[in-house]
């Protein structure tokens, strides 16, 4: 990847009061500035930022229509009427269902859950899971992370005799289902102060309103945290705001007493003995709840999720475990064919986008497919595969452009879609493949900035490599959890040299182990570059060279800091 270097120097006076706040806040004064880029400019604003506090959570009936979600649930359980807690089959969906299943479970018996099957029913709300919902008698459906499309399967429900509770955060359109209670923050006659909550999110703060409403201490909320965090980091919202209180609070549940399915997930994964971070959910935990979803049901995820029995949570957990890695060899399998198509159909130097279609690929693993398209080309692509006679797929973004308002601009093309920025579902007509393709690039074109086309690193400031030691790892620890609206900090080091026992490792000689030394300081300097071991003959000539990275502990030597290298450039 060739990466473009950005650095906005700042201003004199957006200097000195970065310096100044740095001071006050008792970190490096490079650290200054990320507050001031995160909109923080004041001492309470940075004890606000980096100890996230629970009581700083927004009033839950601040949502639009949630006394009348919290009255229908109380309605349900006083008439002792079955519920349903019904979910997508993706991480946010299943951890919303593992949330409001179990907390309610606690105080309600006749209640159950149920996950669409992604083969069979499709995205959402299916009038299959009304038919199970009317066959076994549920009378309240509460559907999290999906159903704010749903117009004409709420109605079917309602002529049954069933009534929805819709917690959801996808985009609306301009008619809402006709359901008891509607709570998503992205309604346009929203009033809740935080619009970007995850499906997960909305389903805790429904949960949150029934704990006031009904007495209960906040406290039996708090240890579902972990999994708030987990769909947070895996369905890429923005770790601002409130998702920062509960990112924040769901790792700590998450490092100090997972429960018991997440702690089985956790073994499997190798992560048992050491500190989780959103990385670790983003690349290991929530891959593995999602393929329960893509390869068979998603339902084994939210069994696994709400398990009581460590025992039975580990076997379950080996299942998924399974399922990861056949869903591993198809994405790369699949991923290679899409290169392929590609290069063979698509002009890259003359279109602003990528739509592909193949009606053999596994719609399970289409939306990573669509991901790793994006990360190598840096265009919005779609990738659409054929399912029930229709063309379905996934759209995934690149930084700033929204990828949704691009799907939605087709929508006299399209039989359904839904999404957010940076990711969106569609299916159509096959036969508008074409059409599709043609009108998605001709607004691409139109809307995306060059620099959106582009790979670049933002560098956060320059730093001596006497700048960065553990001390200063401490502070930037504060700064997590990272994610979308508070990215890990990438700082950029020049004229830096091989220590001359920098070498290429890895199972292919795919990556540079590195020991480097700058004119500045006596410090030799661990790192490692991914993926960059093309770099390697360069660096043995002892010549110098810039490098962008970001700032780890050494998980060897507890108390050392390494650089994750994003970039390397030969100094000129």
């Amino acid at each position: 990847m060739n990466y473009k270097w950005t650095y906005e120097e700042p201003a004199p006076a957006e200097a000195a009061a970065a310096t100044s706040l740095a001071a006050e806040a008792g970190i490096h004064p490079a650290l200054g500035k990320l507050l001031l880029g995160r909109g923080i400019s004041t001492s309470a604003e940075v004890r606000r930022f980096f100890k996230p506090q629970l009581t700083d959570l927004h009033d839950p009936f601040l949502m639009d229509d949630m006394q009348a979600a919290v009255d229908r649930l109380n309605e349900a359980m006083g008439r002792k009427e079955r519920i349903l807690v019904y979910g997508d089959y993706d991480v946010d969906g299943c951890t919303a269902v593992a949330l409001v299943y179990r907390f309610l479970q606690q105080y309600y018996s006749n209640i159950d859950f149920y996950i669409p099957d992604r083969y069979e029913e499709g995205y959402g709300i299916s009038k299959k899971g009304v038919d199970f919902a009317a066959e076994t008698g549920v009378r309240l459906i509460i559907v999290l992370d999906c159903g704010i499309k749903a117009v004409e399967e709420v109605a079917y429900a309602k002529s049954l005799g069933i009534d929805f509770i819709i917690c959801d955060h996808h985009v609306p359109d301009e008619t809402l289902p006709c359901a008891v209670a509607i709570l998503n923050p992205k309604r346009r006659d929203n009033h809740y102060p935080y619009t970007h909550l995850s499906g997960c999110g909305v389903g805790f703060k429904f949960m949150q309103a029934f704990a006031i409403n009904n007495g209960i201490e906040f406290n039996k909320l708090v240890s579902l945290l972990d999994l708030c965090a987990v769909s947070i980091a895996s369905d890429i919202v923005p770790v601002m705001g409130e998702n920062r209180i509960l990112a924040s609070h769901g790792l700590r549940c998450l490092n100090a007493n997972p429960s018991i399915g997440l702690r089985a997930i956790i073994e499997v994964c190798g992560l048992a003995d050491r500190e989780l971070s959103m990385s670790d959910i983003i690349f290991k935990i929530g891959p593995r709840i999602n393929a329960s979803g893509r390869m068979q049901n998603g339902r084994e995820a939210v069994e696994l999720l709400v398990e009581k029995e460590y025992g039975a949570a580990l076997e379950k957990a080996g299942h998924i475990n399974l399922y990861n890695e056949a869903r591993k060899d198809l994405d790369k399998q699949t991923t290679e064919q899409a290169v392929e198509q590609v290069g063979r159909t698509v002009d890259i130097s003359g279109c602003r986008s990528i739509v592909i279609y193949n009606e053999e690929w596994h719609k399970g693993v289409i939306g990573i497919v669509a991901s790793r398209l994006t990360e190598q080309y840096y265009r919005p692509a779609v990738v659409l595969t054929r399912s029930e006679g229709m063309a379905t797929g996934s759209a995934r973004s690149v930084s700033g452009f929204d990828v949704y308002k691009a799907v939605q601009s087709c929508a006299d093309l399209l039989e359904n879609f839904g999404g957010h920025t940076y990711a969106a579902g569609l299916s159509l007509r096959v036969e508008n493949v074409p059409e599709f393709g043609r009108r998605f690039e001709a607004y691409v074109s139109e809307h995306i900035l060059d620099e959106q086309t582009k790979a670049s690193l933002d560098i956060d400031a320059y730093l001596d490599f006497q700048d960065v030691n553990f001390r200063f790892y401490q502070q930037l620890k504060r700064f997590a959890p990272f994610g979308p609206g508070n990215e890990r900090p990438v700082f950029c080091t020049r004229r830096v040299y091989d220590y001359g026992t920098s070498k290429v490792v890895g199972r292919g000689q795919e990556h540079i182990k590195l020991e480097l030394v700058d004119n500045k300081s006596n410090n030799v300097m661990n790192g490692i570059a991914f993926g960059q071991s093309s770099q390697a003959r360069y660096i043995k000539t002892k010549r110098a060279f810039d490098i962008c990275y970001a700032v780890e502990e050494n998980t060897h030597k507890r108390g050392e800091v390494q650089l994750q290298i994003e970039d390397i450039r030969p100094c000129e």
